[in-house]
């Protein structure tokens, strides 16, 4: 059977995901000022919802609303959305933002295992497992590894972290089933509608009436609800019918560099010269898995 690959489009595609995935983290710590983490996903999934419901609304698109199809939306919500996006704004009450990045980054390898399990054209060979490890280190290596003496599986914030990493790795394997046949746009406005549902109905139990944010937290929520939410998942969901839910979750690998770089544009923080080694071993990694290459040097190679 043939194996999933990612594209030059779709590596552009993956690395403009990476682009708004970056500076959420920067966001949500910019928004929890004022609001608590739930409302925070409420805000979110709700916000999105909306934007792409107008899309649809321009676009004239149908979104399925038998009872097969409406289990699958609130399914796909749960392990993409509520879960990862709760367990993540929990937890960085607590866990310091760079060692939040790294444990985000092993999304990526959940998400090649988790796959590999589920689809029969993303096995999971010797070569990608290779690249995926190596990203990882990468993502490790910019980071700062000092923060991994920091790394305490008894902490509540920490498993919760590699919980919202699990709950993506199977939330990308069950988008692709559950947008088999649909328009991209279609899953994605579905998903978060379930997830808006899910998301206030948790808020309103857990946080009571929301409060009213702050002017900087109202901006960081419009910057979760439309790049970094709406817009990614419109491409996020294209990319998953055409590369694959292991492919796509190597998104996680680009994101923590690209929050970095982000920092030392936005906010005029330094880089560390082990940073720019970091980004080699991330680049190199991401070389192994894309396999073009190493093909062409392999059928170059002589007798």
């Amino acid at each position: 059977m043939q194996q999933r690959s990612l594209s030059t489009r779709a590596w552009l595609e993956l690395s403009s995901i990476a682009l708004f995935w970056g500076g959420s983290f920067l966001a949500i710590s910019l928004a929890l000022d004022s609001i608590g983490p739930h409302w925070l996903v409420a805000w979110r999934c709700t916000g999105a919802f909306l934007i792409l419901l107008i899309y649809a609304r321009l676009k004239s698109l149908h979104v399925p609303m038998d009872r097969r199809s409406l289990a699958g939306f609130f399914v796909l919500s749960l392990f993409s959305n509520v879960i990862p996006f709760s367990l993540i704004s929990w937890a960085q009450i607590t866990v310091p933002s760079g060692l939040t990045s790294i444990i985000n980054a092993s999304t990526a390898i959940f998400g090649v295992v988790v796959a590999s399990i589920a689809f029969a054209d993303e096995r999971l060979t010797p070569r990608r497992l290779a690249g995926v490890l190596m990203g990882f280190a990468g993502v490790v290596i910019v980071i700062g590894p000092d923060l991994l003496r920091g790394m305490d599986l008894t902490s509540a914030g920490q498993l919760a972290l590699v919980g919202a990493s699990l709950s993506y790795a199977i939330g990308g394997a069950v988008g692709r089933r559950v947008g088999r046949g649909l328009p991209p746009q279609v899953t994605a406005l579905g998903m978060l509608g379930a997830s808006s549902l899910l998301a206030v109905f948790l808020a309103l139990l857990t946080e009571g009436a929301p409060t009213m944010p702050t002017p900087v937290s109202a901006g960081a929520l419009l910057y979760l609800a439309a790049p970094a939410t709406a817009l990614a998942y419109l491409i996020f969901y294209r990319l998953l019918t055409t590369a694959g839910a292991g492919n796509v979750s190597l998104v996680t690998l680009l994101v923590a560099p690209v929050a970095v770089l982000l920092g030392a544009l936005v906010l005029d923080e330094t880089l560390p010269p082990r940073a720019f080694v970091g980004f080699a071993a991330i680049g190199l990694g991401l070389l192994v898995l894309d396999g073009r290459i190493l093909s062409r040097v392999a059928r170059n190679r002589p007798a």
